[in-house]
């Protein structure tokens, strides 16, 4: 428990800074300290091996040592960082950069929802409907993706060419962040999104053809791609959140949003094994028995896109208004 804990601080409290100080490149930054949080297990899952096997010994396995270990590493490195925080003044901008003067026709917001009231809000609701979604699609799969791709290419690729698979799909995740991340700066959040449920519908429902006509090459490929939105999407998000209720609480309300990370992390796993489970039930092979789940999130992903087309600019009377001498903030 209190690991999930600092798991969530450790993941959102580096959100709201990096969008202080690059407001010009919020996909950019956002998506570079997100990579970091996908691409720690690279370092961690090498660094306890080692750690354990150093430990061990005939009368023990090495694991407390190895924690008191790990322990003592992190609280350094993350205190050193912690220390190194700083927030810019109110009036910095960087040099060079002119804020968007007509907000009129963007999602690009100057104004602060508060998180209470960003509940209320319908872009709320319909971000968290994107992220559950397109977490979802991507968790399911990634899960199975080692026996996915030995069912389904039952007799030309071997257990150790499936956990190379996965971890070209962890290196595709790692890029996606920052990647896609940074092109949403370019085009836009609500449109890198639009990219992301477009190719994936596509991608989703072309991949039980890629097993009909055997092509393992068409089938990494579809993935890679797959893996790099799911990560993407992780990435875009916090400066999604931050353009439609602004920067002042975006963690906060990135926090509570993440809540939709929770349901699509239970949501995808188990459609994923209880479809397969009922289609091999039935006597589907187990090379075909990934086809009805490929077709299902292909349609998760069609209502992703319709929720994302919808969001709009919140409403004025949510935005918050200069605190009242001796008061709290107060909305229209």
């Amino acid at each position: 428990m209190i690991g999930g804990c600092g798991l969530g601080i450790g993941y959102i409290t580096p959100v709201s800074t990096l969008i202080a100080w690059f407001p010009d490149r919020r996909g950019m930054s956002t998506g570079m300290a997100i990579m970091g949080f996908g691409g720690g297990a690279l370092i961690a899952s090498p660094l306890s091996d080692f750690l354990m096997r150093h430990f061990s010994s005939p009368t023990s396995t090495g694991v407390a040592a190895s924690w008191v270990v790990l322990g003592i590493v992190y609280l350094l490195f993350m205190l050193g960082g912690a220390f190194g925080y700083r927030v810019p003044p109110d009036d910095w901008k960087p040099e060079g950069w002119v804020p968007q003067k007509d907000e009129t026709r963007t999602l690009v917001t100057r104004q602060n929802v508060t998180p209470s009231d960003a509940l209320k809000t319908p872009q709320f609701c319909l971000l968290w409907v994107v992220l559950c979604f397109n977490v979802t699609a991507g968790i399911g799969v990634l899960g199975q993706a080692s026996a996915m791709i030995q069912e389904m290419f039952r007799d030309r690729i071997t257990a150790s060419a499936a956990a190379g698979f996965v971890g070209l799909l962890s290196i595709f995740n790692m890029a996606g962040r920052f990647g896609w991340a940074s092109l949403s700066d370019k085009i836009g959040r609500k449109a890198t999104y639009m990219c992301f449920f477009v190719l994936g519908t596509a991608l989703y429902a072309l991949v039980p053809l890629t097993g009909r006509i055997g092509s393992v090459a068409l089938f990494v490929a579809c993935f890679c791609i797959i893996i790099s939105m799911y990560g993407g999407g992780f990435a875009t998000i916090p400066a999604y959140l931050a353009d439609v209720f602004g920067t002042k609480y975006v963690s906060a309300v990135h926090g509570r949003l993440l809540t939709a990370w929770s349901a699509a992390g239970v949501l995808g796993p188990v459609l994923v094994n209880y479809i397969r489970e009922l289609q091999i039930a039935h006597g589907v092979p187990k090379s075909q028995a990934y086809n009805v789940t490929m077709y299902i999130m292909a349609l998760l992903l069609v209502l992703a896109f319709f929720a994302n087309l919808a969001v709009r600019p919140v409403a004025e009377r949510f935005y918050e208004h200069p605190r009242p001498i001796g008061g709290r903030p107060v909305t229209a």
